[in-house]
């Protein structure tokens, strides 16, 4: 199976997942969905053991826990069975991610703008231990509104936290609309640089070089801005705002029935 095959059984399981629940977010979901592909095939290292020394991700975008979840599933970490039942009661797939119920999962995220500040709190930890292990963080854009986010940036490059990176799912759409009609973000490199972050830009839909940015070394702490398409895969959904959550549950479901027929 070639990579944009995966790729593409990824997506229809990510949406699948969310046409069962009849809820979730499935733009926001789809738009991380190279990037996490990246991260779990090419770059972290020991995902759910108990090595001290393996790799941590936080999800800091929490709502995008679909595309955690099998991309979990994908590596083995989650069982097949485990696709059904997203946001049910007692569910180990919560709407958001859940380190106390879910295998792999690092941080328990949800609540914008605190997933930074976990991120620099593990690499500090890790930092004073010298471990060689590596932080990654990956933010939505829009959740670069929240002033908590630039306090950890600030204390990262305070710090000079050279085992940490941030990435930015850079799709432009937030809940309510595009990120720059409700508070701009730029110039966003800019921002991060003030801050004392190394800054790639990155195209976040090709797992190659999101990789090769996502492993290369740096002297402080680094973000890589990925320009993404919010819904990426879905005609109907990219670019399209409201598609951050689930616009219409029947439209999804029945593109779900029909993508799977086409498949078969």
């Amino acid at each position: 199976m070639t990579l944009d095959e995966a790729l593409s059984t990824l997506r229809f399981q990510t949406l699948t997942m969310i046409a069962d629940a009849g809820s979730g977010h499935p733009g926001s979901s789809l738009s991380c969905l190279h990037i996490l592909a990246a991260l779990f095939h090419k770059v972290l290292r020991g995902v759910a053991s108990q090595d001290r020394d393996r790799d941590r991700l936080v999800l800091s975008k929490g709502h995008a826990a679909p595309a955690l979840y099998v991309m979990l599933r994908d590596i083995g970490v989650l069982a097949s069975d485990d696709i059904f039942g997203l946001r049910s009661i007692g569910s180990r797939l919560q709407g958001h991610p859940d380190r106390l119920r879910t295998p792999g999962v690092e941080a328990s995220s949800g609540s914008l703008g605190q997933g930074l500040s976990m991120g620099v709190g593990l690499g500090l930890g890790l930092r004073h231990r010298n471990s060689p292990a590596r932080v990654y963080v990956l933010l939505g854009d829009g959740e670069l509104q929240e002033g908590q986010v630039w306090e950890a940036a600030a204390l990262a490059g305070h710090l000079g936290l050279a085992n940490i990176t941030a990435i930015v799912d850079r799709n432009r759409h937030q809940h309510d609309g595009p990120t720059e009609s409700i508070s701009t973000l730029e110039p966003l490199a800019d921002r991060w640089q003030a801050f004392g972050w190394e800054v790639d830009d990155v195209d976040g839909h090709d797992v190659q070089e999101l990789a090769a940015a996502m492993v290369r070394r740096n002297s402080g702490p680094r973000v890589l801005i990925a320009h993404t398409a919010k819904g990426f895969g879905v005609p109907f959904m990219e670019g399209d705002s409201p598609w951050h959550s689930v616009k219409d549950v029947e439209v999804l479901r029945r593109y779900v029935v029909e993508l799977e027929a086409y498949r078969a």
